[in-house]
């Protein structure tokens, strides 16, 4: 039976808990005991896991190192809730815009009509769309009449992005506009810092090419097994174009991708890294959540 002038004994048993190398990148508690023998806990995203000891980097208090025959108890936790959650999907889609070093572009309320040069032989339907988020303007029916005007001035599709499932969709849908079935996709965020402290551990070690200039890297790994681009919006990250060659999957090399992109990142004062992903593509999906992307919104394309 426990000593009762001790109640607390049960807590300071060293070794039961729910900790191993899985959790670098997730934010954890740890109860760990001190060189006198009281417990104490700590708070704070795990940034290593060796075989005597782990590393939390505490939030707004810098790292500490606790050897794992201290460790008491610990678990994961869920992320601290981020101010990036709180900006509206417009926000976050006007920084799509860095994509593109020639991008026309017309007001329309607080719509945005866009249209850019093709990529490769195709048009993107991202930077050839409107992006109509908020309110128009003017009526709905001459907000939709405009569009079909830009588009068809320019000989393209009268394409519009909106967020799914919004009153925006729904207001078009009445007006003509419906979907593709096509390319619905999740933007997703991450802090740039937090990010690149978990996919480092993982990344295997291979030789980039990197193609900069100051705001904007081409990453490009095993003689072109593997690319991805990293544009700058502000303290902004936009990840796009990973791409893996299906010759060279499950060799890491998107991880390795995505690491230098965030490292290129991080030296330039990025703070938030945004990315698409396909609603359909459940492996890219189970690669960015892994490293701390959550989804923010999901586009959809409507054509009229």
């Amino acid at each position: 039976m426990p000593d009762p002038s001790e109640p607390h004994a049960d807590e300071t048993r060293v070794g039961s808990h729910m900790l191993g190398p899985h959790v670098v990148g997730q934010r954890v508690v740890v109860r760990h005991l001190l060189p006198d023998g009281r417990a104490t806990d700590v708070l704070g995203t795990c940034t290593s896991w060796g075989p005597d000891s782990l590393t939390i980097d505490r939030e707004g208090h810098g790292p500490v190192a606790i050897a794992l025959a201290d460790v008491v108890t610990g678990k994961p936790v869920p992320p601290r809730a981020s101010v990036r959650a709180r900006v509206s999907a417009r926000e976050v889609e006007e920084h799509v815009g860095a994509l593109w070093t020639t991008i026309e572009t017309e007001p329309l309320g607080d719509w945005l009509l866009r249209a850019s040069p093709p990529h490769g032989e195709r048009l993107r339907r991202r930077g050839n769309s409107a992006l109509a988020m908020a309110e128009p303007g003017i009526g709905w029916a001459d907000a939709a009449w405009r569009v079909r005007a830009f588009y068809g001035a320019r000989e393209q599709t009268p394409y519009v992005q909106v967020q799914r499932g919004s009153d925006v969709e729904r207001t078009l849908a009445t007006l003509g506009f419906t979907s593709d079935g096509d390319g619905d996709a999740h933007a997703q965020l991450a802090s740039v810092a937090r990010a690149l402290r978990s996919v480092r551990p993982s990344a295997p070690d291979v030789p980039a090419e990197l193609d900069e200039s100051p705001t904007a890297v081409t990453v490009t790994l095993d003689a072109g097994a593997a690319t991805g681009r990293g544009v700058l919006s502000g303290d902004w990250l936009l990840v796009e174009g990973l791409v893996v060659d299906p010759a060279h999957r499950r060799r890491g090399l998107g991880t390795a991708v995505l690491a230098e992109v965030l490292d290129w990142g991080a030296s330039r004062g990025a703070t938030t890294a945004m990315l698409h992903v396909e609603t359909v593509n459940n492996g890219a999906i189970a690669l960015y959540e892994r490293h701390g992307f959550v989804t923010h919104h999901t586009n959809r394309y409507l054509v009229g």
